[in-house]
């Protein structure tokens, strides 16, 4: 027997490994895709009431955040809560946010689930699309602050304290708009940021037939600024003159969707021209992605 052999000795049974796959689109299949997307990764402060297929007599709200950042607690009057931003997270989203829901399902008033569940093999853990009824809408309520963290009446103090006070000073102006679609004031700048559920290629070759139009933007004091991928899907984003007031951008919006519908029904039956294949073009070269 050569010497490494000897040092090795008998190969013992190891647990098979788990392969991490990143899933880039975890929300599809889900009619509030849009929303869910839009409250992960721009919306400040907003709860909407989750559909679940069968909960009984338990309700439990989304939330874009909780106190420290927190996956899921249940507040001292048994409102119960899962969030949506959080630190931590494995290559599915979608499976963590079900680990949560999960465990909000049976959670006692005051427990606290500080981070989700990221190291479960991933077939021992539901997603939302096996919680959530699917053709469901989010009602979704906008906060100007994150003061719903605690009951009525209730004075906060310790480390909720200070994370409520650094939350109110950090949180931005919004107003939705329309599904997916939201107005942010970002400082000195205001913005519109639209989650659109369409493939990407043929929502750039509808952007793109709009702005050869000269047709892409809400008009005097706004201007397209560009677009992100955010869990699969893109956000266009518009930038807004801050010195107007949000409900003043809302018909604007609904113009602009309108004729985006019919760009979007347009390019699946007629060809870019030379011109908005430009336009295209140009338009791609200003994307980010956001995971």
């Amino acid at each position: 027997m050569g010497k490494g052999a000897r040092k090795r000795g008998p190969k013992k049974d190891k647990a098979p490994k788990i392969r991490d796959v990143f899933v880039a689109q975890p929300f599809e299949g889900l009619a509030a895709e849009p929303e869910l997307i839009a409250l992960r990764e721009f919306v400040p402060s907003a709860t909407a009431p989750l559909s679940l297929v069968d909960a009984g007599e338990r309700r439990i709200t989304l939330a874009t955040v909780l106190p420290m950042a927190a996956a899921a607690f249940v507040r001292t009057d048994g409102e119960v809560f899962v969030g949506l931003q959080v630190q931590t997270r494995s290559s599915d989203i979608s499976r963590d946010l079900g680990r949560a829901v999960r465990w909000a399902l049976t959670a006692e008033p005051g427990d606290v689930l500080p981070v989700p569940d990221t190291t479960s093999a991933p077939q021992d853990g539901e997603r939302l699309q096996d919680l959530l009824v699917a053709d469901a809408e989010l009602d979704v309520t906008l906060h100007t602050n994150f003061d719903w963290w605690l009951p009525e009446d209730t004075d906060p103090s310790g480390e909720v304290k200070v994370s409520l006070e650094r939350a109110n000073e950090a949180i931005m102006p919004t107003e939705r708009l329309g599904t997916g679609s939201y107005w942010v004031l970002a400082g000195e700048k205001a913005h519109l940021r639209w989650v659109r559920r369409e493939p990407e290629g043929r929502l750039m070759q509808a952007l793109a037939r709009l702005s050869a139009a000269g047709e892409l933007s809400l008009g005097e004091g706004s201007r397209y600024a560009g677009s992100f991928r955010a869990h699969g899907l893109l956000v266009p984003v518009w930038d807004l003159d801050p010195e107007a007031h949000a409900r003043e951008w809302a018909e604007p919006a609904e113009q602009l969707g309108a004729r985006l519908d019919e760009a979007l029904k347009s390019v699946a039956d007629e060809p870019l021209t030379a011109a908005e294949r430009r336009a295209r073009d140009g338009l791609v070269g200003r994307q980010l992605t956001l995971r």
